[in-house]
């Protein structure tokens, strides 16, 4: 049976509390913020449950409507998460992840889900507790609904909710790390047939009791447990994906239709039998499986990126012969029935790979469909980079779905093992945003929930939300150099000035852990001072847990340039913002700061930078920052380039640092080598061992999907291509291309007024063609050392 009519034809009940999801990106709308109005709802619990234990409920509301109107908003939210039901249909998931100062609600128009005559809003709502994922901040399981309008309010939790406790969903094994969170363990006897369906009798459950007031802000007595706030970002993305083959199986042969949806798996009483799907690229998805008898049988199915062989490791993607899952990959178990099921999980799942191992009892099992529904934020491609080099089209369309995988609620490091917003790995995936899709309320949203999440000490810390606090300094560093990176792309001062006081603050943590005998950051800044994933050898070695080396009394030298970086960003800011004394006092302070790294950490005979002083150790990275930061003359930059991509005895950097190392080459006017073979080498070389998304490290990888190694993404376009800010606000455009071993390209970039769109071709050191800017944004046109005006609209480029 195919998978649209199933749709329709499969009993209601179980479609609608576990897959009925459709693509639901345009259905939530964002709300004025109600800061100042008294909600009228109340959170809403059960009487049976314990609220802070691990739990999931099931609530239901009842109602009547002559007619249906033209809109029906209600605003939404939940402790932990809710999937919210209209008539059995989907109609949204969240809340958004925050905190409890900042707990999201979303508005959602139910109207096309709405009848005439009986009616009732149901959700699934649950708290796994410390099973939760470690993103997943909580404090009490609790469902509230509003009406947006007073015409939606008598619809209000708790009063005429029904709820009841849901024994079917169960947690499920705790995968690899335990960051995501458990999986579920499903038995379809338990489910309430039909629950979320106007006909169903909910005469024996009980009604919901409120548990805390609705608030926008603190009560009389300064207290609060949630504080809502809407939603800054919409709902995600659901769209239907189903796997492209079966890889092997043993106890069961698999129908060739079976894949597609036109033929059922069925599988004898009393037998036991494996299955390896392979998605064939990596993708975030909740799995739905249908079934239809098999009471006693266990399924269980794991995902994986990779399979592994029995040393735990991982060759090329597309290999699986003598490999298999890890004893403690991502796992979740479904418990059929003697009646037609339908299985998906609370939270989606990431996987190439998923593995079904099936243990049937006396009854045969009939599995009708085995699919998956992808997830994600939903960014739209709207930018293109092509060029008479074939290759570049597979690393940007490998980057891309990198940097998707790594895109929901908030971003991710990883979608596998961690899913965390980190900042280091933000800033890179908030520029492929802003240059590919255009989008830049989830960039906004991490700047906001990075700036929240400082602590007593004046840093943020280094990834948030997050149960587990972490402090990685660099990271608040990058944070400024981040809200630098909006300022310039976008004309927002309402939403950059507040945060300029977060500047300050991390700033002055950094202050005051300079030796004022060496101007330079003390050793053993506290936390972990985090650069990149190196393994430098010999006399570069030293790097310990990402961190760089320093010296019993010399700090690191790539930490003390990395604060000149964010001084030099903080200055501009400040001085956009008309705070003058601030923007003279970090140009002092980073004068001085640039003078004693020079005094102490340039080795004239080399004439490289090594990593503190006294140390024969050098890396790319402290040279990088050395061009970046103006340490060394600009004079001077280009032969300090060659060094560090010729000297093989430099520390190295990972596929993360190879950013900086990119915005290296633009600043040295020698970003034609960004295009070459030999830059380009480790993406190439990634897609070669069957990887459909980028790694993390270079190998042994542990994350086979880490956005931050998207970066070319952002470069195609702003170092290739050339097109990058020339003012705050992007209200003029420097384009720059940089064609390396290419004779050609068209690219498309989008600016907050529209898109910017390039033709051009070269010939030696000639160049033609067309350059395309947004109305009322002006533009040069740099090339070979000569300059064209350009206005808004078409110009034509010729220039020898």
């Amino acid at each position: 049976m195919k998978y649209t009519k199933f749709v329709f034809n499969v009993a209601a009940a179980f479609y609608a509390m576990f897959a009925a999801q459709i693509s639901i990106a345009t259905q939530a709308e964002f709300s004025p913020p109600i800061f100042s109005k008294k909600w009228n709802a109340s959170w809403a619990g059960s009487p049976e449950a314990d609220a802070k234990k691990n739990c999931t409920l099931q609530f239901r509301r009842s109602f009547e409507l002559k007619q249906v109107p033209e809109s029906f908003k209600v605003n939404v939210s939940a402790d932990n998460r809710f999937i919210l039901y209209v008539n059995g249909e989907l109609a949204g998931r969240g809340p958004a992840r925050g905190d409890l100062q900042n707990w999201c609600y979303h508005t959602i128009d139910i109207a096309r889900h709405l009848k005439p005559g009986k009616n009732v809003l149901s959700a699934l709502v649950w708290d796994l507790g410390e099973l939760a994922p470690m993103a997943q901040i909580g404090k009490k399981l609790s469902f509230i609904l509003d009406g947006a309008t007073k015409n939606e309010d008598f619809l209000a939790t708790p009063k005429g909710w029904k709820v009841k406790k849901n024994t079917a969903i169960n947690p499920g094994p705790l995968g690899v790390f335990g960051y995501v969170g458990c999986g579920d363990d499903i038995d379809a006897a338990k489910i309430d047939d039909g629950w979320t369906l106007p006909q169903f009798d909910d005469s024996d459950w009980k009604n919901a009791v409120g548990v805390e007031a609705g608030m926008t802000s603190s009560s009389p007595y300064g207290e609060f447990v949630h504080m809502l706030r809407p939603s800054p970002i919409p709902q995600m993305e659901e769209t239907p994906v189903r796997f492209k083959s079966v890889r092997r199986s043993s106890g069961i042969e698999v129908p060739g239709e079976f894949l597609s949806g036109e033929a059922a798996l069925k599988i004898p009483p009393n037998t036991a039998c494996r299955i390896l799907f392979d998605n064939g690229e990596l993708t975030n998805a909740y799995p739905v499986l249908r079934t239809r008898s098999g009471a006693g049988s266990t399924i269980k199915i794991r995902y994986a990126e990779a399979l592994f062989d029995k040393n735990k490791r991982k060759a090329n993607r597309n290999d699986i012969e003598g490999r298999d899952f890890e004893s403690n990959a991502h796992c979740d178990i479904f418990r059929p029935a003697s009646k037609p099921a339908v299985f998906s999980t609370r939270w989606f799942r990431t996987y190439r790979y998923a593995g079904m191992e099936i243990q049937t009892a006396d009854e045969p099992l009939i599995i009708e469909d085995f699919s998956g529904i992808f997830t994600g934020y939903p960014f739209v491609e709207n930018a293109y980079f092509k060029c008479d080099d074939a290759s570049v089209a597979d690393i940007w369309k490998v980057g891309w779905r990198t940097a998707r995988l790594c895109a929901h609620e908030t971003y991710f490091d990883c979608p596998y093992y961690e899913q965390l917003q980190y900042i280091g790995d933000t800033r890179i995936q908030a520029l492929i945003s802003l240059y590919v899709s255009g989008d830049d309320r989830l960039m906004r949203n991490a700047l906001t929930l990075f700036d929240i999440s400082r602590s007593f000490e004046g840093i943020t810390q280094s990834r948030y939300p997050s149960r587990r606090t972490q402090f990685i300094p660099p990271f608040s560093l990058y944070w400024i150099s981040m809200l630098h990176d909006y300022a310039m792309h976008r004309d927002d001062d309402a939403f950059v000035r507040p945060m300029l006081g977060g500047v300050r603050t991390v700033l002055e943590w950094y202050f005051d852990k300079i030796d004022p005998d060496t101007g330079m950051l003390t050793p053993k800044v506290p936390h972990w001072n985090f650069a990149d994933w190196t393994n430098g050898k010999g006399i570069s070695g030293g790097w310990f847990r990402g961190t760089p080396p320093e010296g019993k009394n010399a700090g690191s030298a790539i930490n003390t340039l990395h604060l000149a970086y964010a001084l030099g960003h903080a200055s501009e800011l400040m001085r956009r913002f008309g705070d003058e004394n601030a923007a003279k006092k970090y140009d002092a302070r980073r004068a001085q700061i640039l003078k004693s790294v020079a005094d102490r950490c340039f080795d004239a005979e080399r004439e490289i930078f090594v990593n503190y002083e006294g140390s024969n150790g050098s890396s790319q990275h402290v040279n990088i920052m050395a061009i970046l930061t103006d340490a060394i003359a600009p004079k001077r930059q280009r032969e300090l380039m060659k060094k560090i991509l010729s000297d093989k005895s430099l520390a190295q950097c990972t596929f993360y640092y190879r950013f900086y190392l990119a915005e290296a080459m633009r600043k040295t006017g020698m970003g034609d080598l960004y295009m070459t073979g030999e830059n380009l080498k480790p993406w190439r070389d990634m897609i070669d061992r069957g990887l459909t998304t980028f790694a993390e490290t270079p190998e042994p990888a542990r994350s086979d999907c880490h956005a931050w190694s998207s970066s070319p993404n952002y470069h195609f376009l702003s170092l290739a291509a050339g097109v990058t800010p020339a003012e705050f606000g992007f209200k003029s455009a420097n384009i720059e291309p940089y064609l390396g071993n290419l004779n050609a390209l068209q690219a498309r970039i989008m600016h907050p007024k529209g898109e910017i769109r390039l033709n051009l071709k070269r010939d030696k050191n000639a160049i033609k063609g067309e350059v395309v800017l947004p109305d009322d944004v002006p533009g040069t046109f740099k090339w070979n050392g000569k300059q064209l005006p350009l206005k808004p609209g078409k110009n034509a480029i010729a220039v020898e």
